[in-house]
């Protein structure tokens, strides 16, 4: 695959950013805390269930696991004692004191149905062995784990486990001020209804993560469908929520609610976002999968437009409207290692965009997939969009992390809608990266990261499945040239963003490869170890275009003739 010389700067950059934990959003099955001081330290709590995806219908027991930790080691503290509860809505289901030994607290939650008293934790039982150093706190011994048993999970919406340290390192180490997080997890709940249409009944479901929906109708004159959930609008609750996720389904032979269609979705008469509605065909045979990804920012762009008497109003209603019918263009790419790219990573990126789109805004939809066609969810991913027959680069999204933040941007369903920016008709690369799914410290898995590209073409018919390459650039002094694209990779080196043993690595490929015409060999003295300062200033330089390829390239030279870029046989340190 030719792209893969394109793709070169990805490869560094992926290679060079560290992944460190932050919030997964409301409708998942984990959640990390914004991390609290204790003592000079970043330190967080995490919940994570398992299963992640729970249906209240169907789970007779489930698993939790609660994390303290240091968030820049992703270290556990030991000897801790949490103080759990566990809220539905104004319901306080379960409270208790726990003690574990390494830090990471395993119980597991049994459902309990049919309570009739009003405080629902009175139909909470807890079991384990009280620790003797931690009086109240439950642990467990040998293989158990502790367990509570009530009223929880017995229904789908969204569940606030809060957490409170009260000790950590030593049953004994009271802290002074304990501390207090909040997590979410969510448990779903699957409501059918009928669409009543044409004289045919169509079955159909909502699946709802966050709480209970009501008034479900249809209107065939419109097309559109709508129902409503309780909410919180006031803007204290409203920060708090990372997303609000909602599906529709409905059946494939459904043709008006078909995959084929573009959509428009409103929450309290308020148009959403392009990328708050995601349509997956991918996940069954026979069903249409519509999500709503309602975003914090969502939510307060709808209370700003909305006015104060919105914040009152409790009630969260959702409107789905069928649209044009939309044929698209597409161009599927495999993943490949960034450190060796004949090695395919499992990974595949399905990139999608509208026939006939025009220059501006362009949504094009980005979906990631695994080995077996399963879509990725949870995939955290980058991209860079540059101008094919220039080289220049357009936008870059790459989402290095800061600390309590996991990199890239996050497609919760696997699916997202990049909104791009294309001036004019003509072709485009987008060069993607992957760097895992889910979120470190919680469930991070970068089994399938890689990079790869895509080329979209406006103006023109389907592109066939054939891989970018670089464009040519016009001869520089001397009869050097060198493509226009490797100056971002230059100028991220000379920046610092790019170590030199990344930058060796890459130039020394794109010379075996023939993309940077070097023409020089190893000489006969003792290879050199460190590059010298005024090979990165011409690099900046040239990055800049304050020089030609000439000059550029004449320092590559001067790094193979000394060893320090071994072309051929890898790259020193």
């Amino acid at each position: 695959m030719n792209w893969r010389t394109g793709a070169i700067a990805l490869a560094a950059a992926l290679a060079a950013v560290a992944a460190v934990p932050d919030s997964l959003g409301h409708g998942l099955g984990g959640d990390v805390a914004p991390p609290l001081d204790l003592g000079g330290r970043d330190v967080t709590v995490s919940t994570q269930l398992t299963p992640s995806d729970l249906s209240a219908d169907d789970v007779t027991e489930a698993a939790m696991a609660v994390r303290f930790y240091d968030v820049e080691t992703n270290e556990d503290f030991e000897r801790v004692t949490y103080r759990i509860e566990i809220w539905r809505g104004e319901d306080l289901i379960a409270r208790n004191l726990f003690f574990d030994e390494d830090g990471r607290l395993d119980v597991t939650l049994r459902p309990k149905p049919g309570c009739a008293e009003a405080d629902l934790w009175k139909c909470t039982r807890y079991y384990g062995s009280e620790h003797a150093l931690a009086p109240g706190a439950l642990y467990a011994q040998g293989q158990d784990n502790v367990v509570i048993h009530g009223p929880i999970f017995d229904q789908g919406g969204l569940y606030n486990v809060k957490v409170g340290i009260t000790a950590a390192t030593s049953a004994r180490t009271i802290l002074h001020d304990p501390l207090s997080y909040d997590t979410f997890v969510s448990v779903a709940d699957v409501i059918p209804f009928t669409i009543r249409a044409a004289e045919a009944e169509v079955p159909a479901a909502i699946k709802t993560y966050y709480d209970e929906v009501s008034n479900i109708e249809y209107d065939e004159a419109r097309e559109s469908l709508s129902f409503e959930m309780p909410f919180d609008w006031s803007p204290e609750y409203v920060e708090l929520v990372q997303i609000v996720h909602e599906e529709v389904q409905v059946p494939k032979s459904f043709a008006t609610y078909s995959s084929e269609r573009s959509y428009a979705g409103y929450v309290d008469g308020v148009r959403l976002d392009k990328r708050v509605l995601i349509v997956d065909p991918y996940t069954y045979d026979d069903l249409n999968v519509i999500h709503f990804l309602v975003t914090t920012a969502e939510l307060q762009r709808i209370n700003a437009e909305l006015g104060p008497e919105h914040e009152k109003s409790g009630i969260m209603r959702f409107e789905l409207v069928p649209e044009e019918n939309v044929q698209d263009n597409e161009f599927e790419f495999d993943l490949v290692n960034p450190s060796d790219t004949d090695e395919l990573t499992g990974g595949r990126v399905h990139v999608s965009w509208a026939y006939g789109a025009v220059p501006g805004s362009v949504p094009v939809e980005i979906a990631f997939f695994g080995g077996s066609g399963e879509l990725l969810r949870d995939a955290r991913y980058g991209y860079v969009l540059v101008d094919h027959a220039t080289g220049a680069e357009l936008a870059r999204e790459l989402g290095v992390a800061e600390p309590g933040q996991s990199p890239g941007t996050l497609a919760t369903e696997g699916i997202d809608i990049l909104p791009l920016d294309l001036p004019g008709a003509g072709a485009y690369r987008l060069d993607v990266l992957l760097y895992g799914r889910g979120t470190v410290g919680l469930d991070f898995d970068d089994a399938h990261a890689g990079i790869g590209t895509a080329l979209i073409e406006l103006g023109a018919a389907p592109p066939a499945q054939a891989a970018p390459a670089p464009a040519a650039p016009a001869p520089a002094a001397g009869g050097v040239t060198v493509p226009g694209w490797v100056r971002q990779g230059a100028g991220w080196w000379a920046d610092g963003a790019i170590d030199d043993a990344a930058f060796a690595a890459g130039i020394s490929y794109l010379i075996e490869q023939g993309v940077i015409p070097v023409g020089a060999e190893r000489g006969g003295g003792a290879a050199e170890s460190q590059i010298p300062p005024w090979v990165k200033e011409t690099a900046r330089w040239w990055a800049d275009g304050l020089v030609g390829d000439a000059e550029f390239v004449g320092g590559l030279a001067y790094l193979v003739q000394n060893g320090i870029i071994e072309v051929g046989g890898g790259a020193s340190p």
